[in-house]
């Protein structure tokens, strides 16, 4: 099948920065679109940011101008670099691909297990 494992979360002050990664592995056979969902406590979960292979990228309001989603075909990894961080961005953040496998011929959406980004001074 399809596996996603994110990496980078981590411990930052307001006002820093954090890159996420996200590898996609397995029978991919064509992806779609790769995303960032977050999810912090006592909260549902919320779309961060998600790209459009050989498209565009669509990003939540309240992480525009500071957030950016980026994606390498070539090793099948999407990036969220995360930058002027703020205390209501601390959540879980769960990486989302919209992908084809060599098993089942349609689009559908794997996750991964999540990483946690806390933001404290």
């Amino acid at each position: 099948q399809v596996q996603l494992v994110e990496s980078g979360g981590g411990l930052v002050q307001p006002g820093g920065s954090l890159r996420l990664s996200c590898v996609a592995s397995g029978s991919i056979f064509n992806t779609f679109a790769m995303g960032w969902y977050r999810q912090a406590p006592g909260q549902q979960r919320e779309l961060v940011a998600t790209i459009i292979v050989g498209g565009n990228a669509v990003y939540t309001d309240s992480v525009k101008g500071r957030f950016t989603i980026s994606y390498d075909s070539v090793k099948n990894t999407v990036y969220l670099q995360m930058n002027a961080l703020k205390l209501e961005d601390a959540a879980v953040y769960v990486c989302n691909g919209k992908i084809q496998s060599t098993i089942i011929p349609i689009g559908v959406d794997y996750w991964g297990q999540g990483t946690q980004v806390t933001v404290s001074s």
